[in-house]
Order: structure tokens, then sequence, then C-alpha cells
């Protein structure tokens, strides 16, 4: 069985789409759907209903999968640890983490990774939802929260604080707010809907200064990305609880009511623990634990 043919599967399978498929694989979504119909030409069997909604798995199709994930996994280690036996640290390096983070505080600073080792090609998958390590879709996450799988090894990166902002432009329209009572008479912005959010909590602006029996504030705008809440603060749109990483450096945004406090987490670096004397994870781990201590200080 031709293995890129089963790679291309075990990628549709797991995703659930050919075009999310198309992205872990970093191919066009015609040449996912091409590979998966040769499979299913060689083998003489249909591997997937095809909806709108998706691709779902024939019986067939789910036999293969389950047969392909330790495959997938043993070859995944398998190049890990041909690319960490070389003298210097070399080769690709699939790294997710949240979108927000990955597209606000990570890219900006892997310049200076590139420079430190031109050898090591990385690979970022963005997204606010975990992607799976055990079945090494990545090698490495930036999750803001604690793994509780025990065959991953984690550390603590940094603290995720959060405060509001809001732009100057917005600021020199309508006012700054100097008490949490205030607020009420703001547009705010914040992650919604609540219950998607990849950690708890990220409405809590609409929350801020109310009782328990009280409503939460009305929301101006939801936005499914913290991305996208901070981009609707810049706009001038209105208020917003944001994470410090992704307004501190945004000359465009002043915190405001500095003595409230958003609720924090923490980001951890996380990977397998076959891959724990991986030299490129040691190495991007160590840049980044690097990074963030600069950053907090």
């Amino acid at each position: 069985m031709d293995w890129d043919k089963l790679k291309t599967f075990h990628a549709a399978a797991q995703a659930g789409s050919l075009t999310r498929a198309a992205d872990l694989l970093g191919l066009s979504q015609s040449a996912v759907s091409r590979q998966i119909a040769a499979l299913e030409d060689d083998l003489g069997v249909t591997l997937f209903h095809r909806h709108a909604r998706g691709l779902i798995p024939t019986e067939p199709g789910n036999l293969l999968f389950e047969a392909s994930k330790d495959i997938s996994r043993a070859v995944a280690i398998a190049e890990a640890n041909v690319h960490d036996a070389r003298d210097e640290p070399s080769g690709g390096l699939r790294v997710t983490g949240p979108t927000a983070f990955g597209a606000i505080w990570l890219t900006p600073r892997l310049g200076q990774f590139h420079k430190d080792y031109p050898q090591i090609r990385l690979q970022l998958i963005l997204d606010d939802h975990e992607i799976d390590l055990a079945g090494l879709e990545a090698e490495v996450a930036i999750r803001p929260f604690a793994s509780s799988q025990n065959d991953l090894v984690q550390r603590k990166l940094m603290s995720g604080t959060q405060h509001l902002y809001a732009s100057r432009d917005y600021l020199d329209a309508h006012g700054i707010p100097t008490s949490v009572e205030d607020l009420d008479h703001h547009p705010i912005i914040h992650y919604g809907p609540p219950h998607l959010a990849p950690i708890p909590g990220l409405d809590w602006a609409a929350h801020v200064g109310r009782g328990e029996k009280q409503e939460p504030r009305r929301a101006a705008m939801q936005v499914n990305t913290l991305y996208g809440v901070m981009k609707a603060v810049v706009s001038g749109m209105g208020i917003g609880g944001l994470p410090d990483y992704a307004a501190r450096e945004n000359p465009a945004l002043v915190r405001i009511l500095p003595e409230i406090d958003g609720p924090s987490f923490d980001f951890y670096f996380v990977y397998p623990s076959e891959l724990r004397g991986s030299r490129r994870i040691a190495a991007f781990r160590d840049f980044l634990i690097e990074q963030a201590r600069l950053w907090e200080n």
C-alpha cells in the first residue's frame, strides 16, 4: 500500500474535511482528493461518504483509519529521530498554537529563531482548539492550559494576563472611562460565543463589575478569535478585554482602568514524551523560554 496515499487518507479521516487535511499536509485540496480516490481504486472500496458538512468514513474507512494510526505515529517518530541524529538541529518541526497568540506574539519572534537555526524549517498550524499530539499531527503545541495526558512533556512558557483596552481614536472621541460603572455606557467587544472559547472567561469584559444576579453587558460585537477582537478594538469600535500579549506591543491600543485585572491563564510548551531527546524541540523550547522571559521582564 502506497504510504503517501495512506498518509493523505489518515489526515483526511482525522480532519474530517478535504480542506483541513490539505492545510495539515501542505497540499492542495484537489491533490488530497486525487490521492484518496486513487487509494479507493487500489483497494476497491469506498473509504468516505462525502457530504457538504465534510467526510464521514465508511465501515472500511474506519477499519483502515484505526490501522493507520499506529503506522502514522511510528513513521512520524522515525522521521523525527532521523532528523535528530544529525550533528546540528535540522529538519521540519510542526508547531501548533492558538490563532491570536501565534499570529501576534509568536510569529514576529521567529525571524530570530531562523537566524539562530537556519536548518530547522518551521510549520505553524494555528488553531484555537487542540491538535492531536498523540497522533503527531504536530510535534510541539503551545497551549493556554496544562495538559492532563501522562504521555506528554510540558513546561510553563509564560502567563497570559488580561486587561481592558481601547484605541486612542476611540478614547479621543468618546472619553476615557474612569470607573467600572462607566463601562455600561460604552460598546463592549468580546470573544463569542463563550462556550466555544478554548479557555473559560474570554468574555470577561461583559461581566466585570456586575453582580451574580445582574445580566452581563450586551456585546456590541462578538468575534470567535481573539485576533478578531483585537482588530475590532483597534478599529475604534469599542472596548475589549484582551490578553496583554495581544495588546501591549500595539501602539494603537491604550490600557484603561488599570486597576481591573481579567482572568489570567498560563501558556505551556508541550510535546510527546517519545521526542524528549529531540534537538529540534530543545532548541525551539529554549528559544521561546528566553523570548518569554524577555517579554515578561
